[in-house]
């Protein structure tokens, strides 16, 4: 699957979603944040059963606010409607997986 580019539109249902979400927080001038987006393509191509999404704090800073984003890199998984881990700084792949319970 490809990753999700959320926004204030589109989050709610993907909030709906069976399967477990991962959102990466992001910004286009963000090194940390250039480093970890190919790594959440990767996962993203490789793991149907989760849903990959994107959202650039920049354009959607009410969304940012929601999720209580004070810095980013910031990746937050979705269980069942309900935050239940989140990570803030660039990670390797192998601790994102093991943050949305795959390893």
């Amino acid at each position: 699957m490809s990753v999700i580019h959320v926004n204030e539109n589109n989050i709610n249902a993907l909030m709906k979603e069976n399967r477990p979400i991962l959102i990466d927080f992001y910004a286009e001038w963000c090194g940390p944040c250039r480093m970890v987006g190919p790594i959440i393509e990767k996962i993203a191509a490789e793991n149907g059963d989760i849903a990959v999404a994107k959202v650039n704090v920049e354009n959607e800073q009410a969304l940012a606010r929601r999720f209580g984003i004070a810095s980013i890199p910031t990746l937050v998984v979705i269980k069942d409607g309900e935050v239940v881990n989140r990570s803030v700084g660039a990670q390797p792949e192998r601790k994102i997986l093991e943050l949305i319970g795959k390893s």
